[in-house]
């Protein structure tokens, strides 16, 4: 291949938008390598999020892409994904082994954000990350029940750190393994802040390119002194598209603005109901709130996801819906917002701490 044939190809796969990060390729965390020694262009492509199961989707749109390119072979692509840790509040530090902390929000209960939070995770574990789940709504966790764990205790090697409890390939840990679920959590703020920092770090995640945290609902001070003591690299904000979930949910979403945590878009929950009989949709909770919600804070809406009710089926039976039928038209959906999750994480600053050495000052005699 010469050398103007490959600048001609890079020129025009870098006005390709990659679907995950809406920025064109080579940007928003790709880079993209030309290999000029054979008949064929060897186009290798990296990404910041995982693609192992959407990777062939890329490359198929990216063929598309370079069919009105006059070319004398066709390229051929390979895809590969790198995860890096990326930058969280400042004064913090990353948790050793865990690449990216991600809270998932909300500002009110109700609005299925432990469903969302529980089937992103395992649609990033199909697409090839490493991935926790910390049950933070310490009041009510529901995480348990939804992986199918419910009943099923932690054990500890040492008496000091848990080891977590996995379903899925999703690792996980939730107050809900170390109670009984009919017990209240009659808990004043302090010590819920002071058990749910035991359950993240005192957790033997191993390495995690992701862990998600289904945050408690609301807006207070217990969301608040969490926000700013875990170290997050950024925030999905859930939703249902009614008027009154929408103004909780710019509280939550202003909250991560104010401790400097990058949100990284818009999810609107229950958007249309789907009718299990005849299939007829309906938008019971009103239409293009969460995109209204996006729009108004310069955000991505990450996706839509319908009221189907056999999301709550799965989830109930501890299989939720992107196990239960991989290939369906719901598990592809939270597939879409996962990878668009990670691509604006992937577009975020990168954390270069542990680049930089550790200086010490001593006193000299």
């Amino acid at each position: 291949m010469s050398q103007v044939t490959a600048a001609t190809l890079e020129k025009h796969l870098r006005e390709f938008i990659v679907p995950a990060t809406d920025s064109r390729l080579g940007e928003g965390g790709s880079t993209i390598e030309i290999a000029e020694a054979s008949a064929a262009p060897q186009v290798r492509i990296e990404v910041g999020f995982p693609a192992a199961r959407s990777g062939p989707e890329l490359v198929a749109a990216l063929r598309a892409h370079c069919e009105n390119l006059d070319l004398p072979v066709s390229p051929e692509f390979a895809i590969s994904w790198s995860i890096e840790p990326h930058s969280v509040q400042h004064g913090l530090t990353p948790l050793d082994g865990i690449s990216n902390v991600i809270a998932i929000a909300s500002g009110k209960g109700g609005v299925g954000k432990s469903t969302v939070a529980v089937n992103l995770c395992l649609a990033l574990a199909q697409e090839g990350a490493r991935v926790g789940i910390l049950d933070a709504d310490i009041y009510g966790p529901s995480q348990p029940r939804m992986l199918g764990l419910a009943g099923q205790r932690p054990v500890t090697k040492d008496g000091k750190i848990l080891e977590p409890l996995e379903a899925h390939g999703v690792k996980a840990m939730s107050i809900g393994f170390l109670v009984d679920e009919r017990q209240p959590m009659a808990w004043r703020g302090p010590m819920v802040t002071s058990a749910l920092n035991q359950l993240l770090t005192d957790t033997r995640w191993g390495e995690l390119d992701y862990l998600l945290v289904d945050m408690p609902p609301g807006t207070g001070d217990i969301q608040l002194t969490l926000s700013q003591r875990v170290p997050v690299s950024g925030a999905i904000i859930v939703t249902t598209p009614q008027d009154i979930a929408l103004a909780d949910a710019r509280k939550g979403l202003e909250m991560f603005q104010k401790v400097n945590v990058p949100v990284l878009g818009v999810v609107e929950n229950m958007s249309i109901h789907v009718c299990s009989n005849c299939g007829h949709e309906e938008p019971v909770f009103g239409q293009a709130g969460g995109e209204r919600l996006a729009a108004q804070y310069n955000l991505p809406l990450l996706g839509a996801l319908p009221l189907d009710r056999r999301i709550g089926e799965d989830t109930e039976q501890g299989i939720p819906s992107v196990v239960a039928d991989p290939d369906g038209v719901i598990a592809s959906a939270y597939r879409r917002i996962a990878l668009r999750a990670g691509g604006q994480l992937a577009a975020t600053g990168k954390d270069y701490s542990s680049l930089f050495p550790t200086i010490t000052v001593e006193e000299s005699e």
